[in-house]
């Protein structure tokens, strides 16, 4: 599972390890996705999608049948 939330459309971040002696060496900041079952009833039928938990609130703000229509309209397949 690629770690981008489907919602929001954050990705990892990159940076630096930074050593005592500071040395650096490129390093990775993963993203905290989740993958998450909502029932939708414009659709009439379950999507699972990859989020982060800014997606997940922001599902819980606006509905589930809001940011669906939103995703459908950027051309995600559900």
């Amino acid at each position: 599972m690629s770690r981008i939330c489907q919602v929001t459309g954050t990705r990892p971040g990159f940076g630096n390890n930074v050593s005592h002696s500071h040395r650096r060496t490129r390093r990775r900041f993963a993203v905290n996705v989740q993958s998450r079952r909502y029932w939708v009833p414009s659709l009439g039928r379950h999507v699972r999608l990859t989020l982060s938990p800014r997606g997940i609130r922001l599902i819980d703000h606006r509905g589930i049948d809001t940011v669906v229509a939103e995703l459908l309209a950027r051309g995600v397949t559900l």
